[in-house]
């Protein structure tokens, strides 16, 4: 990049740190189509055209940063991204496969999940931040088109892992009759192969048009570009692929597992209510006299002795249905919380940057004088935070998951001991969260956590 040497000045430095990442990490699973823009690039998305750089202008927040800090900071941040994401993906695909007990449909879907993130990281981070940092492409002609179409690959079946947990949880909470036909880890299994099928047919063109190439001022560096034709009508089909598309049926999918969710309270709520008025008429009884036993005319001997236990016995299972009552409506508020986390997340990490890129493809003069430097750097991190959040969203966040989590490890350690069966109030809350749970639309109990027929 012209202007951006070993001795450049500081603004034409932070030029290959924001071009390493305009094209990497194209929104949300907007695969960047190259990895490597001199300095590497984030998975670009939509918009990477290789003819458009970030610079030479310096962008309005990279005046205010020192170099040295600066080159700490992004030093620190992706370090930072890199271990999280590698450790906790590589932790979720450990306790997935080795566990048999969370062999579900959803869980199926969340290995997947974890296998693309494992490839972002291990494919995206390590070649685009080492290339910005020698302020060259290194590794080669072969590397630059097999990096690009892993990269491209890896963020899109992210993506259509999400969208396919989405359905997923959407069928088994709102249809939980019509769904347990078709619902099965067999069927789970060929979705898993067609998002990755789909993602490799969908991203050769990558290695097509990825190439490296000498930049003519600075003969002594080389970048990683893709010389794609027709870039604004390939920037629009992978915004509406892998993004408007799949953030729109998120919100769809879960925002009826909401609803639904939100009416199963308000039902829960009123069983709750009747529950306790029924429990207070027989604790009044129980209350009155000695014991149950003041009211009863025969001695205490007489065999009448024992319908006065079983009311007592009956105000005890009805406590125990009011706690398993509270116990489900706080899973199920725990549920609609996590769905909300779950979009803002999604949103939060790739929106930005695909609104980048497309501005870049249709004005990339403006979004490179604005963007250049800090703040295309802070956008291009963000989207990978995707990989160290998703790990930690849909399984750490998950008490089932957990267990097996301490239980893998612990057994690494010491000899395996058998598991304690938990109390039938716990099994129900718990099972409210798990990612395999369903809430009948009909009873809005809690569904058996029996499997559907395998096929």
């Amino acid at each position: 990049m012209p202007g951006a040497g070993p001795g450049g000045s500081r603004w034409a430095r932070g030029q290959g740190r924001a071009q390493d990442q305009a094209s990497c990490l194209g929104g949300g699973g907007g695969p960047g189509p190259g990895c490597t823009r001199e300095g590497g690039r984030l998975p670009a998305g939509p918009a990477s055209a290789p003819s458009g750089r970030w610079g030479p202008w310096p962008g309005p927040l990279t005046l205010l940063c020192p170099p040295e800090l600066d080159l700490a900071v992004r030093v620190l941040l992706y370090s930072a991204i890199f271990l999280l994401g590698l450790c906790g993906n590589a932790l979720v695909i450990v306790v997935l496969a080795g566990n048999k007990r969370l062999r579900t449909i959803t869980n199926s879907f969340l290995l997947s999940l974890a296998l693309s993130d494992l490839m972002v990281v291990l494919f995206c981070l390590p070649f685009t931040f080492i290339p910005n940092l020698m302020q060259t492409f290194v590794f080669g002609r072969a590397v630059c088109k097999a990096v690009a179409y892993l990269m491209g690959v890896s963020v899109s079946v992210s993506t259509f892992s999400l969208v396919a947990i989405a359905i997923e949880r959407y069928s088994a909470i709102c249809r939980p009759l019509q769904s347990r036909v078709w619902q099965t880890r067999s069927h789970a299994y060929r979705v898993i192969a067609a998002t990755w099928v789909l993602s490799a047919l969908l991203m050769l063109p990558y290695p097509v048009y990825s190439t490296t190439q000498t930049l003519h001022r600075q003969p002594h560096r080389t970048e990683c570009s893709h010389n794609w034709p027709g870039h604004h009508i390939r920037s629009l089909l992978l915004l509406i692929t892998l993004f408007l598309v799949p953030g729109l049926v998120m919100i769809v999918a879960y925002g009826l597992i909401s609803s639904e969710l939100c009416r199963g309270i308000r039902f829960e709520m009123d069983l709750s209510r009747e529950q306790n008025g029924a429990t207070a008429e027989l604790l009044a009884s129980c209350d009155e006299g000695d014991g149950c036993y003041a009211q009863l005319p025969r001695p205490a001997e007489s065999p009448m002795e024992l319908p006065a236990l079983s009311l007592e016995d009956s105000a005890q299972r009805g406590r125990a249905c009011i706690n398993s009552s509270e116990a489900k409506l706080l899973a199920k508020k725990r549920v609609i919380r996590m769905l909300l986390v779950i979009v803002v997340l999604f949103f939060g990490c790739w929106l930005p940057l695909y609104i980048v890129n497309t501005w870049r493809a249709f004005d990339p003069q403006a979004a490179h004088c604005a963007l250049s430097g800090v703040p295309i750097s802070f956008i291009h991190l963000l989207s990978y935070c995707s990989t160290c959040t998703n790990p930690f969203v849909y399984c750490f966040m998950n008490k089932r998951f957990r267990q097996a989590f301490a239980s893998t490890f612990a057994c690494c350690t010491m000899p395996c001991r058998p598991r304690q069966r938990r109390a039938p109030e716990e099994e129900e809350g718990e099972e409210a969260t798990a990612t395999g749970a369903s809430f009948s639309k009909f009873s809005y109990t809690t569904v058996s956590s029996m499997a559907p027929p395998e096929h």
